[in-house]
C-alpha cells in the first residue's frame, strides 16, 4: 500500500498528518510513504527528516495524492478555493482527514463522484 501525505493549504493550518516517527511505523508495516515536498514545513519538519525515516519526497501534491491512501489534517481544497485537491485523488483511493462531512454535502458528493472512499476523522469513535 502506498500512503500519500499532503501539505496543508488552508490558512492557519500548520500541522501535518504524519511525522517522521509515523513514517517509520508505516514503512515497518510494509507501506510505501510519499510525502509532498514542504508538507512538514509548518511543523518544522524538513523533507530530509522524512527521507531519513524512509519516505519518498514528491515534487507536487498530485504526485503524492496518486496513492492508495491519502492522509491530511483538514478537508481537501476544491477548485472554487483555488486548488483542486480532490482532482488529484485517484478513483479507488481512500482519504482520511477531518472532512466536516455532516455540513459539507458538496465536498462529500465530489469525493464520491471522484470514486474516493473517505473516512471523516471527526466521526470516528475514539476508544481510550
Amino acid at each position: 500500500m502506498q500512503i500519500g501525505v499532503l501539505k496543508e493549504r488552508r490558512a492557519g493550518e500548520n500541522r501535518v498528518a504524519a511525522s517522521p516517527d509515523t513514517v517509520k511505523k508505516f514503512t515497518a508495516a510494509g507501506c510505501k510513504v510519499i510525502v509532498e515536498t514542504g508538507a512538514g514545513a509548518g511543523s518544522q519538519i524538513s523533507d530530509a527528516l522524512y527521507q531519513e525515516a524512509g519516505a519518498t519526497i514528491a515534487p507536487s501534491a498530485a504526485a503524492a495524492a496518486a496513492s492508495d491512501l491519502v492522509i491530511k489534517i483538514q478537508k481537501p481544497m476544491t477548485a472554487s478555493e483555488g486548488t483542486d485537491e480532490i482532482g488529484y485523488l485517484k478513483s479507488g483511493s481512500m482519504l482520511m482527514c477531518h472532512l466536516n462531512a455532516l455540513t459539507s454535502k458538496d465536498l462529500v458528493q465530489a469525493l464520491a463522484k471522484q470514486g474516493v472512499t473517505a473516512f471523516a476523522l471527526e466521526l470516528m469513535p475514539r476508544i481510550s
